[in-house]
């Protein structure tokens, strides 16, 4: 079943849509209203670590050490790796393929930064691509910024997200060990990875587990989490959207560098099969496709797939909002009011 949304290289996110349509049409309405449950357990534990997260920030202003500080970022970035990387690019999208021991490694990150299993994690993400902006998107947009963004985690779910989330075909997951042991030890290992051990390591350089536990531990598995909600909300609300005007999933700088290159998302969800999960590939502002190259040149990543140039261009042409910096007609009529300048100039020298 394909519903609006691509999610491998044989979906047209274009046809998709017109499937949507009438689907909503079928159902008399847009989105089907039911009555919101409010889970009260997670309202309160999503509140307490908050501010067990910002008493950490104060923490690593003015009691942490300057290794803890790089503990903690070196943290993050293994949980991006684990999120980005793992439960995203390689086990949602499948757009490369890894051998058994990066498999293992991103396993490890991902459980240190202890959102849901790989499994549950890519079979929503699986919805959020096939069912986008529909009530069997789990973050679905039109629900409002706050839902999108962290509110979906506070209430129960659609009934949508579950009846289709059948149709979703996770057969490759459950026969990968690394899935399916992490699935089946996740909240022990969860707790160990993401909590206890970034307690733990920094009492070898003279920290306290105290302030360890608030910075290293509590306030980085925050922020990480933070930055990820980031791409359910602001990256379907802020930005341009060259290769597709008609879907929210825009292009959004300051995320890109946040999440190490997961913020070039109009893109990524017209061609998510991409590796990249963008046109370029700076390094830079892209250190997780840097990693999957890295790995690819030791022969622990391979079946890189990439999106073609004609290909791009076909679909910027087709239905990008016209911001595309070579493609686009706002690009097309900047150059075009350049040359213009240039030659008034031309003359008047003459």
């Amino acid at each position: 079943m394909s519903f609006g949304g691509a999610l491998n290289e044989d979906d047209d996110i274009l046809t998709n849509r017109a499937a949507v349509s009438e689907r909503r049409m079928q159902r008399g309405q847009e989105t089907r209203h039911h009555e919101m449950t409010i889970l009260w357990p997670h309202v309160v534990l999503a509140v307490t670590i908050h501010l067990f997260a910002l008493y950490g920030a104060k923490l690593f202003i003015t009691d942490a050490k300057p290794l803890t500080i790089v503990w903690s970022c070196l943290l993050h970035v293994l949980s991006v790796w684990g999120l980005a990387i793992g439960a995203h690019r390689l086990w949602s999208h499948r757009s490369f393929k890894a051998k058994l021991p990066l498999r293992i490694f991103l396993t490890f990150c991902n459980t240190i930064g202890f959102q849901f299993p790989i499994f549950y994690w890519a079979k929503i993400h699986r919805l959020h691509h096939k069912f986008p902006e529909t009530d069997a998107d789990h973050a679905n947009v039109k629900r409002g910024f706050f839902f999108a963004h962290v509110g979906w985690l506070l209430c129960k779910q659609h009934p949508d997200v579950k009846r289709l989330g059948y149709s979703i075909d996770m057969s490759d997951l459950l026969s990968d060990p690394c899935v399916s042991f992490q699935k089946k030890h996740f909240l022990k290992l969860g707790i160990a990875l993401c909590f206890v051990m970034p307690t733990v390591v920094p009492i070898l350089w003279g920290e306290s587990l105290f302030t360890a536990f608030f910075t290293a531990a509590v306030c980085r598995f925050v922020f990480t989490l933070q930055i990820q909600f980031c791409l359910t909300s602001i990256a379907h609300y802020v930005g341009d959207r060259p290769y597709d005007g008609a879907i929210s999933a825009a292009q959004t700088s300051l995320l890109n560098l946040l999440t190490l290159g997961e913020g070039q998302h109009n893109f990524h969800h017209v061609f998510p099969w991409d590796y990249k999960a963008s046109e370029y590939s700076y390094y830079l502002t892209n250190l997780n496709t840097a990693f999957i190259d890295a790995m690819a040149a030791l022969g622990a990543a391979y079946d890189l797939k990439t999106t073609s140039a004609a290909a791009m261009k076909a679909r910027v042409l087709r239905s990008g909002d016209g911001s595309h910096h070579v493609w686009g007609w706002r690009h097309q009529d900047a150059v075009a009011e350049e040359r213009v300048e240039l030659n008034k100039l031309a003359c008047e020298a003459h």
